[in-house]
């Protein structure tokens, strides 16, 4: 099933908004329908595949004859153009597709891949790795550079190798999320990363942009789970990781994670595996503010006992309900108060039960109160819901967006006020102040990640006013001490800062890194590095 086309995920779970959180919207933020209604897929307009004859042969060549392969029909194309975050959406509904790639090629194996390579360095075709579509940072818009062909690897989507003894499995990198996880656990072993783009997201995509899953106190980041990468580039291929760690020189793995295709197309991905767990526990703790809350997190992230899941709502968020997507708006969500935390445990019993008595231990010391399953095992629920809630915000006439960060705990408090003040000061102009709402998204024993959601009135131009805002955001990280990602990557949306953040001498290392795979900067050029 392909996702849908101008929105999130599949079409079939697509809801409108309660009428209370409609009049919520207009109440509070001034939201009135949006007087355009969305282009249909049929009256997309789309330029004609600006490919040669001799480039369509080579790439179909590359992909062994099969037209199949090669596909530059309307709709394709238009499936390829961009990716899911809001101004990506707000586009394409009005018909813009200025991004549409001219191909979309479907190779089978890592030689088919390298193949694909060399036929595009031949008739100097720039080339974006497309593995869910799912980016939220323009990962999928080359620079401006025309004419460029869009790799989808959905074929590319079979588990190779699983080592029960070692506990790694080697996957290629079209397999979607779920499918891997099927795979897997027939085998009685689990990933353990549940992004919330898993439903959609893939394997391929997870390394490219050092993802980073709801479950990541208890089974890490995706970069900690991979022990080798393989990497075609159109200098031939890159293989990386032989043993679990090695002092043989700088490691080579790590340059390749979060390289969003620049260097190459990751064709194959080594993780380590666990156990299906036997037992999976969410519930939810209430804290009097977000700071008291943060501080209990941070006493469980250093000290332990660490749960598999642990996240913590502010005031806003827990008010709106935010937390517990499911129940916005109703008598739930009203009923919040303070600061919700979904604690969850993963594992055997044995561990599970010790882990949940030593953290409730700790929870309460630090102020909280338990509030029972119920809160975790609907945040459970309705945790991949979010993105069909922001569809439905935009045909109502809103405005909806995220962006995530992270520091050192000392810093934090500063980044949250910072990032705050700055989406508040600059989407108030001209109207009713946003509704930013924030989260602890991920924890570590030296700090945190945060999680921002903006709702707003979409104005006359939401697209333009978002850009400013997030500039303003943008700035206001860098300038406190954050990072400029989490987890959602750099494309081209953080690209500018974060070559402040890297440096110039750390730019021109990276640069040097692409001249050497990829010599005439066929792969995503802009994206992660300013375009040569």
């Amino acid at each position: 099933m392909d996702m849908l086309w101008n929105g999130w995920g599949d079409p079939a779970r697509a809801t409108p908004l309660p009428d209370n959180v409609t009049g919520l919207l207009r109440d509070w933020l001034g939201v009135t329908p949006h007087p355009v209604a969305s282009a249909s897929l049929e009256e997309v307009k789309i330029a004609a595949p600006a490919l040669d004859g001799a480039a369509h042969q080579a790439l179909l060549s590359a992909v062994g004859d099969r037209a199949d392969r090669v596909r530059t029909d309307t709709e394709t194309r238009l499936r390829h153009t961009r990716g899911k975050s809001t101004p990506d959406l707000l586009r394409i509904r009005t018909g813009d597709t200025a991004d549409a790639p001219a191909a979309v090629v479907l190779p089978q194996s890592h030689d088919e891949v390298l193949a694909v390579l060399r036929a595009c360095a031949r008739h100097s075709l720039t080339l974006v790795p497309f593995g869910g579509g799912t980016s939220v940072v323009g990962g999928l818009v080359p620079g401006g550079r025309t004419p460029f062909v869009a790799l989808d690897l959905r074929h590319m989507n079979r588990l190779l190798d699983l080592d029960t003894v070692s506990r790694t499995a080697t996957l290629e990198p079209g397999l979607r999320a779920p499918e891997a996880e099927a795979l897997l656990a027939g085998h009685g072993f689990t990933l353990g990363h549940f992004p919330q783009s898993y439903e959609w997201a893939t394997i391929g995509g997870y390394a490219a942009t050092r993802s980073s899953g709801q479950a990541s106190a208890g089974y890490g980041r995706f970069d900690e789970m991979v022990l080798g990468l393989t990497l075609a580039t159109p200098e031939g291929t890159l293989d990386t990781g032989r043993a679990p760690r090695s002092a043989a020189g700088p490691d080579l793995r790590q340059l390749l994670l979060g390289s969003e295709g620049a260097f190459g197309v990751i064709t194959s991905v080594t993780v380590r595996v666990r156990p299906v767990p036997q037992t999976r526990r969410y519930e939810g703790w209430r804290f009097a503010s977000f700071d008291a809350g943060t501080a209990a997190l941070r006493r469980l992230a250093q000290d332990g006992p660490r749960p598999t899941v642990l996240r913590l709502s502010d005031e806003t968020e827990t008010l709106i309900g935010l937390a517990q997507p499911d129940a916005i708006g109703s008598a739930v969500a009203q009923q919040s108060a303070g600061c919700l935390a979904v604690v969850g445990f993963e594992g055997t019993e044995d561990d599970t039960a010790r882990r949940r008595a030593g953290a409730a231990a700790v929870l309460a010391e630090c102020g909280g109160t338990f509030a029972g399953a119920e809160p975790g095992e609907r945040w459970a629920h309705g945790r991949y819901s979010a993105p069909y809630l922001r569809d439905a915000l935009l045909e109502a006439g809103a405005f909806a967006e995220t962006l995530e960060t992270a520091a050192y705990w000392s810093r934090l408090p500063d980044l949250y006020a910072a990032v705050r003040d700055a989406l508040t000061g600059t989407l108030t102009e001209g109207g009713a102040p946003p509704l930013v709402m924030c989260h602890v998204s991920h924890v570590y024993e030296n700090g945190a990640s945060l999680y921002f959601t903006v709702v707003s009135a979409q104005g006359d131009d939401p697209v333009a006013h978002w850009a400013r805002a997030k500039h303003a955001a943008n700035d206001a990280i860098l300038d406190v001490g954050g990072t400029i990602t989490h987890h959602h990557g750099v494309g081209t949306d953080h690209r500018d800062w974060y070559v402040r953040e890297a440096g110039d001498l750390g730019i021109a290392a990276l640069r040097a890194v692409k001249q050497r795979l990829d010599p005439r900067s066929l792969l995503n050029p802009g994206v992660l590095l300013p375009a040569d």
